[in-house]
């Protein structure tokens, strides 16, 4: 839970709490004309109504930045895996790089794609908290890649049982990916848009009157 003098509502946060850094790459004020356009259709393919600020972050290198938008929209939201799945991936990885920001993020877009919020509080409380065999072993993997990258024998063994060559690969880089923006957005002290964090706020108060599991 939160500490006393943080002025945020107490909320869930992984052990050690969030990384917390200044923000070193302050989104850039206001972009306009064709840029801002082209930024707003991207923030609709990710489900987005505005474009949210790492996207004008990392446009500050543009070379970099369109190569990395085409590889992470084919991961999400155009990855082949189901999006229930891919959401829970994607938040077991942010709870574990204790990045705030990415965690928050996704609860949003978890919520939209069908989880509750106890398959969200199973994201955080991890691979015991699941009480089937597969849901465990793709938290696992998140586990495993984020702690001493790679899967052991026995979890590979269990994703390989329902999942094909061409998914595997997309799990493995999916957890890599959102691992690797973790640390970008955990370095660069990047702070949540009002809206989102409106809404985290609201996932917490549920949590905390029961309204979650009722």
């Amino acid at each position: 839970m939160g500490n006393t003098t943080d002025p945020r509502p107490q909320e869930l946060a992984p052990q050690g709490g969030w990384c917390e850094a200044p923000l070193r790459l302050p989104p850039p004020a206001k972009p306009r004309g064709v840029l801002f356009r082209a930024l707003a259709r991207t923030a609709r393919i990710f489900g987005r109504a505005q474009v949210p600020d790492v996207f004008t972050v990392l446009h500050l290198h543009p070379r970099l930045f369109w190569p990395w938008l085409w590889f992470a929209s084919r991961l999400m939201p155009r990855g082949r895996l189901p999006a229930r799945m891919r959401e829970m991936l994607i938040l077991r990885t942010a709870w574990n790089c204790r990045c705030r920001y990415e965690w928050a993020q996704h609860v949003d877009l978890a919520l939209r794609v069908g989880l509750t919020d106890a398959d969200i509080l199973r994201a955080a409380r991890g691979p015991a908290a699941c009480a089937d065999a597969h849901s465990r072993a793709l938290l696992q993997a998140c586990d495993e890649l984020t702690q001493g990258d790679r899967l052991s024998d026995a979890t590979w063994s269990l994703l390989a049982e329902r999942h094909d060559r061409k998914a595997l690969i997309e799990i493995l880089l999916l957890i890599g990916h959102y691992r690797m923006l973790a640390g970008f957005l955990n370095t660069a002290g990047l702070r949540l848009e009002a809206p989102v964090e409106e809404r985290l706020a609201a996932f917490h108060r549920r949590l905390t009157t029961g309204e979650a599991f009722s």
